[in-house]
C-alpha cells in the first residue's frame, strides 16, 4: 500500500509541474495554455503530491 501512495503522489507531482507549465505558457498545444488558473492548481497539486510522498516514505508499515 505504501508503494501506491509513492506512486500516486508521483503522479501528481507530475500532473501538477505539466499543468504549471501549460499554466504558465511554457508548454503549449492545449486550452490549458496560458489560463491563470492552471497556473495555481498546478504547483497546488505538485505540492500536495509531495506532502503524499513524504508521508507515505515516513510510514514504517
Amino acid at each position: 500500500m505504501r508503494a501506491l501512495f509513492i506512486a500516486l503522489g508521483v503522479v501528481m507531482v507530475l500532473v501538477g509541474v505539466l499543468w504549471t507549465g501549460q499554466g504558465l505558457g511554457y508548454i503549449g498545444g492545449s486550452p490549458m495554455t496560458d489560463q491563470t488558473v492552471w497556473a495555481i492548481i498546478g504547483p497546488l497539486l505538485a505540492g500536495l503530491g509531495v506532502a503524499l510522498v513524504i508521508t507515505a516514505a515516513r510510514r514504517s508499515h
